[in-house]
């Protein structure tokens, strides 16, 4: 039957506010973080960074593509690999195809797992994982693949950033490694040995332990063997209570430092050091707020604080996440296309709002950066004479960048032989 001219017209505008509405639909990222357990406190923050930064840095500036909004879906994984997969299922089913995950590094090994296998039974389905924060070494190098993109320096890159402040440290010739006893605290414990090795052979490790993560209630035994070793700094990948717990066990038994860190910050962490951790505690991370670089990072520093007083901005690279995945979107022209998406995102340069230079390197989909060496100090953080340079946990206490490594590793070596979708 021919269709007559009425009916093609109401076709045509059917058609033209379906494409509308399509438009102007919400893109949906699962959030797979804990948000009950042990490291609680560390997913809501990231969460309540996430939600800020879709709507701030994306919804609230007009949206992707044609008013399309940004919108964050929590999913609690309670730090279980296995609970994980749950709630990747759920989100899959619920039709949501952009994946953020950071904390664990077994998580995002059980994660990027799936998602490939997952991805080549449903091509009609298929989905990205986003990873702003686990940084395990091999997630981009043997096990990389064309789904994941990580947006945190890995575990080598912010290594190889701190054995070179180390390495001008003459005073420095005993070091004890200690970490949590899985994949992330095994790589930190590799990376050490073999960046001290090259750099400072003269350097004794003299002590290399695990612990097992989350369960530690009493680090007691564990100091006693740093204190004994004559260690003249610590190093450790330690996060969330097991940070807390070792690092104020090292200070309460009389210690130093310098204590190197990857996590020590924030979500309690900063206010519970306070003043005894002063000039001891540093931490290895990108993104530099304190003093914060640019006007739009101020901005967005004091917008983050209003809306959320006793949060921590302490994650720039979520913000880095959220923008560049909006840019992708917006540059592939789709967002259910995730293979255009992710095609958008290698090789992506990107001015941060932080002050960098980011580029996704297409290789193995690891964002190089700069990277920062911070200390722990009350020294020039926020206060009503020096409003941009923050504190964290409402403590007085915050970080401040001592040194920079521009565009750390930007040439380093990777094994990843990434397979991409015909």
């Amino acid at each position: 039957m021919k269709k007559t001219l009425r009916q093609m017209v109401i076709a045509a505008v059917a058609a033209s506010i379906g494409s509308m509405a399509a438009a102007a639909d919400s893109v949906k990222v699962a959030f797979i973080d804990p948000l009950s357990g042990p490291f609680a406190t560390t997913g809501s923050n990231g969460l309540l960074m996430f939600e800020f930064a879709a709507d701030y840095l994306v919804n609230q500036k007009g949206g992707m593509l044609d008013g399309a909004q940004m919108e964050i879906v929590p999913f609690d994984n309670k730090i279980s690999p296995k609970e994980s997969l749950i709630q990747l299922k759920v989100a899959i089913d619920q039709g949501i195809r952009y994946i953020v995950q950071g904390n664990s590094s077994g998580v995002a090994n059980a994660l990027t797992d799936a998602i490939e296998k997952h991805n080549r039974r449903n091509p009609d389905r298929r989905v990205l994982f986003l990873n702003y924060a686990a940084v395990d070494p091999a997630l981009t190098n043997d096990k990389c693949n064309f789904w994941h993109f990580r947006f945190d320096a890995n575990a080598d890159i912010k290594m190889d950033a701190l054995t070179d402040v180390i390495q001008e440290k003459p005073e420095i010739k005993k070091v004890y490694v200690i970490g949590q006893d899985y994949s992330f605290g095994k790589a930190v414990a590799s990376a050490a040995e073999s960046n001290l090795a090259e750099k400072r052979p003269d350097i004794e490790i003299v002590g290399n332990e695990l612990h097992p993560i989350g369960k530690v209630k009493d680090f007691t035994p564990y100091i006693a063997k740093i204190v004994s070793s004559g260690a003249d700094a610590v190093i450790t990948g330690n996060w969330g209570s097991d940070m807390l717990g070792l690092g104020k066990a090292i200070i309460e038994a009389g210690f130093k430092g310098p204590i190197y860190t990857y996590y020590a910050a924030a979500d309690g962490i900063t206010a519970a050091f306070g003043e005894s951790g002063k000039d001891i505690v540093r931490l290895v991370s990108e993104g530099a707020v304190s003093p914060n670089p640019t006007p739009m990072a101020i901005e967005v520093a004091d917008a983050f604080k209003l809306k959320n007083p006793d949060a921590n901005m302490s994650q720039t690279r979520i913000f880095n996440t959220i923008q560049m995945l909006a840019a992708a979107i917006d540059r592939a022209g789709t967002a259910d296309d995730v293979v255009k998406v992710a095609q958008a995102l290698e090789g992506m340069e990107f001015d941060s709002i932080w002050g960098s230079k980011l580029m996704m390197r297409p290789q193995d989909h690891q964002l190089i950066q700069d990277v920062h060496i911070f200390v722990h100090t009350n020294d020039g953080i926020y206060q009503t004479d020096v409003p941009h340079a923050f504190e964290m946990d409402n403590s007085g206490y915050g970080l401040v960048v001592e040194s920079t490594v521009k565009m750390a590793s930007a040439d380093s070596p990777t094994t990843c032989k990434m397979k991409r979708p015909e």
